[in-house]
């Protein structure tokens, strides 16, 4: 038995808990996504195609992705 490295919690194998590893990549996973949208869809070449309140949220995301640096 040993302690969960993710969640601190006491494990009955001397691993981290299966779901602890699964959340973690998942949220890794996501956060990953999310930092890859302006780059995905190009926003330098495509802004007139793209609707203003599409536009505004990826904005929005790319100087929250920045301000996060």
């Amino acid at each position: 038995m040993k302690l969960c490295n993710i969640c601190h919690k006491i494990s009955a194998t001397d691993q981290d808990h299966l779901d602890c590893v699964q959340r973690r990549s998942i949220e890794t996973e996501a956060e990953d996504f999310k930092n890859n949208i302006p780059e995905k869809l190009n926003l330098s070449k495509n802004t007139q195609e793209i609707d203003v309140g599409v536009k505004a949220i990826l904005e929005h995301l790319s100087k929250s992705k920045d301000s996060d640096k």
